[in-house]
């Protein structure tokens, strides 16, 4: 199993446009963080985590030439509104997207995006599967591949990260309750939200962070979903315990 990471970002705490700050002033690549997402190939197979804003973008960066299925975490807007380019898949593939998702996903899906559920079927309009995923049950997206759903609060909302074989991935958690702790042990790769230093209300920061990591135990963990307001790549790196590392963007993993 190969793992890109897509997006090591997010919107919160982006500046503006045209913003002289270090972060968007930066030569080093690992500091442009595009929205988080991630990609995941097994079997010649890809599954895309979450189509954010740059989705596009991402796909034509990394060249991704087919799409099985879409993954979503949760509604927000930074992790679903590329949602209308797996058009393109559509067209090459001649087959409609499979999109897992809660029920709550669902339906910010058909309100976000009501002329392709309309039924009006207007010719180009992207064309969806979707497969709900129900209580936390273990689903499967092809004969090697099961997610198992981990439940996560993202302040009050509901939020899902998934483990995938010995590999996690979780983005917006909060809070995270003891059962669904107890299906994240024995790890080898788990990455995981840190907004920034500071505490915040919906988002893991640092210390939080950590503190999941120090309890999971993974062999190794990334993080993820970082803001502008944490620094730079090369800052971050060296507040970080040696199997911790900061995700970012091309970056790959593999097992």
């Amino acid at each position: 199993m190969k793992i890109t990471i897509l997006g090591s970002g997010t919107s919160q705490g982006v500046p503006v446009i045209a913003c002289a700050c270090s972060i968007c002033t930066s030569t080093d690549l690992k500091d442009k963080r595009l929205r988080a997402s991630i990609l995941i190939e097994e079997d010649g197979k890809n599954y895309v985590i979450d189509t954010g804003p740059d989705f596009r973008q991402q796909m034509l960066r990394e060249n991704v030439q087919s799409l099985e299925a879409v993954i979503f975490t949760h509604e927000h807007k930074d992790h679903l509104a590329g949602l209308d380019d797996v058009r393109a898949f559509n067209f090459k593939h001649n087959c409609d997207m499979d999109v897992y998702c809660t029920e709550a996903v669902e339906k910010a899906l058909k309100r976000e995006y009501e002329y392709i559920f309309n039924g009006n079927n207007y010719p180009g309009i992207p064309q969806l599967k979707i497969k709900r995923i129900k209580n936390g049950e273990i689903f499967k997206v092809s004969n090697s591949l099961n997610f198992e759903p981990i439940e996560v609060l993202h302040y009050k909302m509901p939020v899902l990260g998934f483990r995938i074989k010995n590999f996690a991935y979780i983005t917006d958690a909060k809070t995270v309750a003891k059962a669904e702790i107890e299906k994240l042990k024995n790890l080898d790769v788990l990455i995981i939200n840190a907004l920034r230093i500071e505490e915040h209300i919906s988002h893991f920061n640092l210390e939080e962070a950590l503190a999941f990591i120090a309890e999971i135990k993974p062999k190794q963990a990334y993080l993820t979903h970082i803001s502008h307001l944490f620094g730079k790549h090369i800052a971050i790196e060296k507040m970080l315990p040696s199997n911790v590392g900061v995700a970012f963007d091309q970056q790959i993993i593999e097992f």
